[in-house]
């Protein structure tokens, strides 16, 4: 399992001539530094007397981008694991027409697996984003960028994991699965990008950007 490995091990491997772990994996383990962040921002609140009011709050948001942070980290390996499960059945053999049949089914099973670790982290990144907004309202300000690198690495991997949803996507052939999922995603990623650039704006407005002319 990588998350038990060092980052460089895992860095080395995404960066090397081997299938996996690659964009779909990478994606999680984006989302997870995301969730870090906006666990920091959170952790510099709860037990400061001075956010003492918003602290139920905070200590709420605090606990879900923990438990996304450790979502996203087994959807980091559960990635590398699917994707050996279709290069496995890509490996069938095709010599008879029974032959054939059975790796079509094998590898049509393995991507919509493969398609569900991504999907599965793009939303898990979305709930996250989901709370920044009122993060950015309560959290320490010193800890403002810290919640914009949250939403800019939350929403940079909910594209990377749409991307890996639609790469599986483009060779299933259940076509009212794939519109469904695809009409889904669409709308999530879109949300995904609204809400990033929300936070963002609160982000700059804290620190007083644009400045004034």
């Amino acid at each position: 399992m990588y998350r038990t490995q060092a980052v460089e091990t895992y860095l080395a491997d995404a960066a090397a001539g081997i299938p996996a772990p690659g964009g779909g994996s990478v994606s999680a383990f984006t989302g997870a530094l995301g969730a870090a962040m906006a666990c920091m921002a959170a952790n510099f609140t709860v037990g400061k007397k001075k956010f003492r009011h918003v602290e139920p709050e905070v200590q709420d948001i605090l606990d879900e981008c923990e438990a996304g942070r450790l979502a996203l980290l087994e959807q980091m390996d559960a990635d590398v694991a699917a994707y050996s499960t279709v290069d496995a059945a890509f490996a069938l053999p095709k010599d008879t027409e029974e032959q054939r049949a059975a790796r079509t089914t094998t590898i049509q099973a393995a991507l919509r697996t493969a398609l569900a670790t991504p999907l599965a982290a793009a939303r898990q990144c979305l709930a996250l984003l989901r709370r920044l907004d009122r993060l950015a309202e309560t959290a320490n300000p010193n800890l403002i960028s810290d919640v914009g690198v949250a939403a800019i690495l939350l929403e940079a991997a909910v594209r990377g994991a749409k991307l890996n949803v639609e790469v599986n996507l483009a060779s299933l052939h259940d076509k009212p699965f794939v519109t469904a999922t695809r009409v889904g995603l669409d709308a999530e990623a879109a949300e995904a990008a609204d809400t990033a650039a929300s936070v963002l704006r609160r982000v700059y407005a804290a620190l007083g950007w644009p400045p004034k002319t």
